[in-house]
C-alpha cells in the first residue's frame, strides 16, 4: 500500500486562461508521462466568458467558493451553485459562462474515455471508491478515514491514489465549527 499523494492547490502556481477571463492551477494528471487522460485542477473566474472547448473530453465542475456561475450548454442554462451538485458535460461543448454576483472558485475534473464521478461528501457518511483512481478535493481542514486509518488533510487539498491502496469505505469529516465543502473523484479508464 501506499500513501496518498497530498497536493495543496495553494502551492501550484496559477496560469491565466487565454480568454483573460481567470486562471487555472492544474493539481494532478494521469498519467504522469504522455498526453493526459485524467486532468484535476481549480480554477478561479474573474469574468463573464466562454470556456474553453475540450472534444472527447468528459468535464465534471462544481464552483467551491462564491456565489456560481450560469453554464449555457447547448441553448439550456444551467447554475451551478457553492452548496449544489457537480455538472456534467461534454467538454466540446464549451459552454458560455456568467458569473452570479462576483468571482467565484471553481473544481474541475475532466476525463478522456472510461467512467468518471465528481461527488459531494456527506460528512462522516461512508464512500466506495469504486474506481481505478479516486481522491478527494476539500476547501476545508478535517479527517480522511480509509482502511489504511486516519489522514489529516488541510484546507485546499487534493488526496489522490489508486483505489486498491485505500479500500473502502472511505469517510470525510471536517473539523468542528468550519465551513466549506469537499468532493470525491473518481475514474476508470477504458482499456
Amino acid at each position: 500500500m501506499t500513501t496518498p499523494a497530498m497536493i495543496s492547490a495553494d502551492s501550484i502556481e496559477p496560469q491565466r486562461w487565454r480568454n483573460g477571463g481567470g486562471q487555472t492551477r492544474e493539481l494532478f494528471t494521469w498519467p504522469a508521462d504522455g498526453p493526459w487522460r485524467l486532468r484535476i485542477s481549480r480554477a478561479d473566474i474573474d469574468a463573464d466568458g466562454p470556456f474553453s472547448a475540450f472534444p472527447g473530453v468528459t468535464r465534471w465542475f462544481s464552483v467551491l467558493q462564491g456565489h456560481g456561475v450560469e453554464l449555457t450548454l447547448d441553448g439550456r442554462r444551467h447554475r451551478v451553485l457553492a452548496d449544489g451538485d457537480a455538472l456534467c458535460f461534454d467538454g466540446a461543448l464549451a459552454p458560455g459562462c456568467t458569473l452570479i454576483d462576483g468571482p467565484t472558485q471553481d473544481l474541475n475534473l475532466m476525463a478522456i474515455g472510461g467512467a468518471s464521478t465528481m461527488a459531494r461528501v456527506t460528512p462522516g457518511a461512508p464512500w466506495n471508491p469504486a474506481w481505478t483512481l479516486c481522491g478527494l478535493y476539500t476547501t476545508v481542514a478535517g479527517t480522511w478515514r480509509s482502511a489504511q486509518g486516519p489522514c489529516r488533510l488541510a484546507s485546499h487539498t487534493l488526496a489522490w491514489q489508486p483505489a486498491a491502496d485505500a479500500p473502502g469505505p472511505w469517510t470525510f469529516t471536517p473539523e468542528p465549527g468550519a465551513g466549506g465543502h469537499a468532493w470525491w473523484l473518481g475514474y476508470t479508464p477504458k482499456d
